[in-house]
């Protein structure tokens, strides 16, 4: 466009001039006009290079920023495609546990429900005993029952005598009727020492207590000794003082701890650990 404009311009005072009718003054101020036309022509192809340039320049730049929104997008599917696989992992997870948890739940009531027959069935069992004698309490899950060695034993000695062996082989009924359960029998004594021909001191006296009890179990009524464990405790576990006459009578005793079979509790919780 410039070049055509100046062109005409060029022509129309080359005709100027070739009239001889044109003044110098006129004839200066046309090569005026041809000298700013050239100029401003030169400008106008000056800025016509530099607006190519920026028109190059801004187009790579959009072209690299269009790459770089493309693999921002590609990226961030990916990342929010990874998100969504870890969070389905995450949840199926989540469903496992609480499944997991449903049925330890539901065995631990079951379990519960067990130990709160199996006291029932050994106070009734024991329903004769007198009170001073036997106490039945349920504990962590087990089944407690402590008898007196006024009970059980006569003074110093580990042979059951006739209320002991009544009161054994009544629990040994509730025990053939629910296998089950295990059974830990447990001697303890007071702090006032012993020491005999027989017992050297109180660990043989209650350990011999708690032996003659699992003797009695498996030799007369047949219980698996598999079931059984017999331990001494001595003087160690007391339940009252050994200050008084009445703390130490109740120190002095055999206790029966019944445990139902935590198998199944077991299985689960390895479950969980998987």
């Amino acid at each position: 466009m410039e070049r055509a404009i100046l062109s005409t311009a060029t022509l129309f005072i080359a005709i100027l001039l070739s009239t001889s009718c044109v003044s110098k003054k006129k004839y200066t101020a046309a090569q005026n006009t041809i000298d700013r036309l050239r100029s401003d022509s030169a400008g106008f192809q000056g800025n016509i290079g530099q607006l190519e340039s920026e028109l190059k320049r801004t187009s790579a730049s959009f072209q690299e920023y269009r790459e770089k929104c493309e693999n921002d997008k590609a990226s961030l599917l990916s990342q929010l495609e990874q998100r969504g696989v870890e969070l389905n992992e995450k949840d199926q997870a989540l469903q496992y546990r609480a499944q997991r948890l449903r049925a330890l739940q539901e065995r631990l009531e079951q379990q519960q429900s067990i130990v709160n027959r199996l006291r029932t069935r050994v106070e009734d069992a024991l329903v004769n005993v007198k009170a001073e004698d036997l106490s039945v309490e349920v504990k962590n899950g087990k089944v407690y029952i402590s008898l007196s060695d006024k009970l059980l034993f006569p003074s110093g000695s580990a042979n059951l005598n006739k209320e002991g062996k009544d009161a054994i082989g009544k629990l040994a009924q509730v025990l053939l009727n629910n296998p089950e359960i295990n059974i830990d029998v447990t001697g303890h004594t007071d702090t006032v020492p012993i020491n005999t021909p027989r017992f050297k001191d109180n660990w043989d006296l209650s350990t011999a207590r708690a032996t003659t009890i699992t003797r009695l179990l498996t030799e007369e009524y047949q219980i698996k000794g598999s079931r059984l464990t017999a331990s001494g405790m001595s003087k160690y576990n007391p339940v009252a003082t050994n200050e008084t006459k009445e703390g130490r009578a109740k120190n002095r005793r055999t206790e029966i701890i019944l445990t139902p079979k935590l198998e199944e509790l077991f299985k689960i919780l390895e479950g969980d650990e998987d």
